[in-house]
């Protein structure tokens, strides 16, 4: 059955089936062969989509083609270069565009002469861009897409690194100003629904003269700042000034200089810096008034967290998510030590967020030992019955707390799927990332991965940015979210500023949302997906000897040998994502 979230082609007469799961922006297409495996001379599929509006269909292209195909700088169009894959997830370049876009995979086949014919496509359509659960909550992620091959052609193929666009380090984030010749257009494509939520939420506000609450940890972005200059008296907040990791307490941090000009609009009595036990970690922001909002996540309010890193946000509307943020707000702000907000109410359990026939609920951190919730999500791990996705930026830190062993248990499990990445140490100082694979084996790359030995037609990324003290950190991922059971009508998700390690549970302050419903579920299932197609790619890259050859697509083999799709049926872990992603159950 179609839904909100998830839609199938509906043509009986093609030999394949088709089903699409919406994400914000982007969709996975899941694809199956109906009845046993496609025929020898099966070679992919081309993708087509037409816009919102418009009356043509556009083509994706593949970076590959068969040997001796010549590779254009934009790729080939997969009506020529077929997709040798059974899902693919799919990010358009004007994802944002309202209204509903169609899409039509066609089976494409080559004969002993090398022509390609095509087989009956399935077609079917559905929204990229809306409210996620119109008028109670919206998914928002940035792109995260700085170091892959989308960013590099339309933004950056003139220009290798990126310190046009986004400061080469955080301290000059308050008086940097890009210099970019498509600033503007390029930074809108990079913090995509995040930005547009943020920047939109805080102008609602100045406009409607609403009153602002709102907690940071980073905060050296220009555009956020002179917003929240802009709101005046009716801004509350509370600024990070702890002097570990990033240095916030510095006297002359962005943090500090932003504290500064906010005393100055707001007045000193609404400016507050703090860091619980260890850190003041939340990236949220309230609204009373007008549309009433509650923003939580993982989106730090600074050039890394909108523009550099893969981040999300969650946009809640309720005004009972409104006055429980608020009444939090004050415990966290009249508290003078940790010890205060722990035994004030908002420490002490899950609080609903108050959407009708929505599941949804929030805790705030730091806990009590009593209230914790870190063994509670380890323990709903243990229970997941179909899949585990997570994308967990810090996952060392969890080695002493629940999540990190259930993980490991789950990816032992031999009828679970579990997918995920994870920040991993590449060499001393230096972050890279660990992508743990459905075969519980652990990959790592580097964050900066595609800047040495790319494989031809790829071109070379930029490289990362350096962190608060020089060295090159570069943390691109910054995601904290797991997903249990998606395809399921127990699907849940969790996700916030929550590092889902004991010092998110006890030390720091956080939030931490829980919901359960499978629309929710499903777009941060694929974004998941996404980083995680992501980075295998750059795994392999990696582990290259040698120089590095071009990526080829395969031809129908010679007789006695095998077909490209040969190992998503005789491997049970690749036939169980190939039906796991194509069922529409």
């Amino acid at each position: 059955m179609d839904t909100d979230f998830r839609v199938t082609g509906r043509n009986a007469a093609s030999l394949f089936a088709l089903t699409i799961h919406r994400c914000d922006g982007m969709v996975l297409l899941g694809m199956d062969w109906k009845n046993g495996r496609p025929p020898i001379d099966f070679v992919g599929f081309a993708i087509q989509y037409r816009e919102p509006g418009t009356d043509f269909f556009k083509t994706v292209h593949n970076r590959i083609g068969f040997p001796g195909q010549p590779v254009p700088e934009d790729g080939i169009r997969t009506t020529e270069a077929p997709i040798q894959k059974f899902r693919w997830v799919h990010f358009p370049f004007n994802a944002d565009l309202p209204g509903k876009f169609t899409y039509r995979v066609t089976p494409k086949f080559m004969g002993a002469a090398g022509a390609l014919t095509s087989g009956e496509a399935q077609e079917a359509e559905l929204a990229l861009m809306r409210e996620t659960i119109p008028g109670k909550l919206n998914v928002a992620f940035t792109r995260g897409f700085v170091s892959s091959q989308a960013f590099v052609r339309n933004f950056a193929a003139d220009e290798p690194t990126i310190i046009t666009l986004v400061p080469p380090d955080g301290d000059q984030g308050l008086d940097f100003v890009p210099t970019h010749a498509d600033a503007q257009r390029a930074l809108a494509w990079m913090g995509f629904e995040a930005r547009a939520e943020t920047l939109a939420l805080l102008d609602r506000a100045r406009e409607s003269g609403a009153e602002v609450r709102a907690i940071a940890y980073d905060l050296n972005l220009p555009e956020v700042v002179t917003r929240l200059e802009a709101l005046g008296d009716k801004l509350k907040i509370i600024i990070d000034d702890s002097d570990r990791t990033e240095g916030h307490g510095r006297p002359n941090s962005p943090e500090t200089r932003a504290a500064e000009r906010l005393i100055a609009s707001a007045g000193a009595a609404n400016v507050k810096r703090q860091h619980m036990a260890n850190l003041q970690h939340q990236k949220s922001i309230a609204v009373r008034g007008g549309t009433s909002t509650v923003l939580y996540g993982s989106t730090n309010l600074s050039w890394r967290g909108l523009y550099v890193q893969s981040n999300n946000s969650l946009a809640v509307h309720s005004d009972k998510a409104i006055e429980d943020y608020f009444t939090a707000f004050e415990s966290y702000f009249t508290a003078k030590r940790a010890e205060d907000f722990r035994d004030s109410p908002s420490s002490a359990g899950w609080i609903d967020l108050g959407l009708d026939g929505v599941d949804a609920k929030v805790a705030f951190s730091p806990h009590s030992d009593a209230n914790g919730r870190l063994d509670e999500i380890g323990a709903d791990i243990d229970t997941a019955e179909s899949s585990v996705f997570f994308s967990l930026a810090f996952l060392g830190q969890m080695t002493k707390g629940a999540i990190g062993p259930a993980l490991g248990r789950a990816l032992e499990r031999p009828d679970m799927h579990v997918m995920g990445i994870a920040d991993a140490e590449v060499r001393a100082g230096n972050l890279g990332l660990a992508v743990l694979t459905p075969d519980n084996r652990r990959r790592v790359v580097r964050a900066s991965a595609l800047t040495g030995n790319v494989p031809p037609p790829f071109l070379t990324e930029p490289s990362g940015l350096a962190g608060v003290d020089g060295n090159q950190r570069g943390t691109r991922m910054h995601h904290k979210f797991v997903v249990l059971d998606f395809d399921k009508p127990t699907a849940r998700v969790y996700l916030g500023s929550y590092n889902f390690s004991e010092p998110a549970d006890d030390e720091n302050g956080e939030n931490l949302v829980l919901v359960r419903d499978r629309t929710v579920a499903t777009s941060y299932m694929i974004e998941a997906l996404r980083m995680y197609d992501h980075y295998i790619f750059r795994v392999a890259s990696e582990a290259n000897d040698g120089a590095a050859r071009p990526l080829e697509l395969k031809r129908p083999p010679q007789p006695g040998g095998t077909p490209w799709f040969e190992r998503d049926w005789t491997d049970p872990i690749r036939a169980r994502d190939r039906a796991l992603f194509s069922r529409a159950e």
